[in-house]
């Protein structure tokens, strides 16, 4: 990296570096075909709303636009070496979105997995204070391959 290239301090907060990512999940699965949108600050459960199209394969042999339910998806963002899990709760969504912000390249990189919340629940373990389930940040990488830049849920 030469020396116009050199990371600069952190010019975000936690809150809002959260918010990027909902919109960065948003916009990548809007991009892909799958309409979605950020939903508004402190929205209860989920941060990130879908509508996939109406042949999407997670609605099934369903033909009554009434049962096409859009999607609801939780974002977790963080950022290298900050946090050793994801906590959720996967009772408030269906589907769960998990950023990695890499500062220490130029320009950031990024990595996204998006997961089912049944799966997500699954590889989770049991949480004794804040949210109900959480994920080993180390553990994301190695069991969700299959899921990661999942835009099309």
């Amino acid at each position: 990296m030469s020396a116009d290239q050199e990371m600069p301090a952190k010019l975000y907060t936690t809150k809002q570096m959260g918010d990027a990512g909902e919109m960065l999940v948003a916009g990548e699965l809007t991009l892909a075909g799958v309409p979605a949108l950020k939903v508004a600050d402190n929205w209860p459960g989920y941060d990130v709303v879908a509508q996939p199209p109406d042949n999407w394969p997670g609605y099934g042999a369903t033909t009554q636009p009434s049962e096409r339910a859009p999607q609801r998806i939780s974002v977790k963002s963080r950022t290298k070496g900050k946090m050793t899990y994801v906590g959720f709760d996967p009772a408030k969504a269906d589907w769960l979105a998990i950023v990695f912000i890499d500062n220490d390249t130029y320009p950031t990189s990024r990595q996204y997995y998006i997961l089912p919340m049944d799966i997500a629940e699954r590889y989770s373990y049991a949480k004794k204070t804040g949210a109900p389930r959480g994920l080993y940040v180390t553990n994301i990488r190695k069991q969700f391959n299959n899921f990661e830049n999942n835009f099309k849920l």
